[in-house]
């Protein structure tokens, strides 16, 4: 070999060294610089973390806030709704009541005068008058008179005390008479007649 290739791959030698050497060099420091970029990607993924948790902590304490006061009110309108079908059911016939409170004054007109009346007619015609008021004040309600009297008799309406040989042919199965009148209130009885019925 010649000196001069001799020299050539000397330096060839000593250029891959140096190239070796500074690439370790290079690496290290690729290694620091990408292990600060991963430290601070985690610091900022960690901010963004406990920025997220105080959100949702945030969000949370609102929801709880929203529910508790939510629960406050309904128990609020469940106590004040109570307390008025109360007060409701307390006072519920009142106007009934004051409706009908008029007749008992005819009542209490007639009682005085009773005991002093020497005209027995006077005194049938002011219970007439008041009896229709009375009867007045009822269809005002809603509340009629059930038809029991030579009707056939009918079980979703009537009620059958008893049954009586029929005087004829035509009254079989029809009420002959009413014990106890009943009513209606609107489409709804409130009390059934209770009927002789003819069989």
């Amino acid at each position: 070999m010649t000196p001069k290739k001799s020299q050539q791959e000397s330096k060839k030698k000593q250029h891959q060294n140096n190239g070796q050497e500074s690439a370790p060099t290079n690496e290290k420091e690729q290694a620091t610089a990408d292990s600060t970029l991963e430290e601070t990607e985690c610091e900022e993924a960690r901010s963004y973390a406990e920025d997220e948790k105080e959100l949702l902590r945030r969000q949370l304490q609102e929801l709880n806030d929203k529910y508790l006061r939510l629960i406050a009110e309904y128990d609020n309108y469940r106590k004040r709704t109570l307390r008025e079908k109360m007060e409701l059911a307390k006072h519920a016939g009142e106007g009934i009541l004051l409706d009908l409170l008029p007749v008992v004054d005819d009542f209490d007109r007639a009682l005085e005068h009773l005991d002093a009346a020497k005209d027995l007619e006077a005194v049938k015609r002011g219970i007439d008058l008041i009896y229709n008021k009375f009867n007045e004040f009822l269809k005002q309600q809603g509340v009629t008179l059930i038809k029991a009297q030579e009707v056939p008799f009918d079980s979703e309406i009537h009620e059958a005390v008893t049954k009586v040989p029929a005087p004829s042919e035509e009254m079989k199965g029809m009420i002959i008479d009413c014990v106890q009148k009943g009513y209606k209130l609107n489409d709804r009885v409130i009390r059934y007649p209770k009927v002789v019925v003819g069989e």
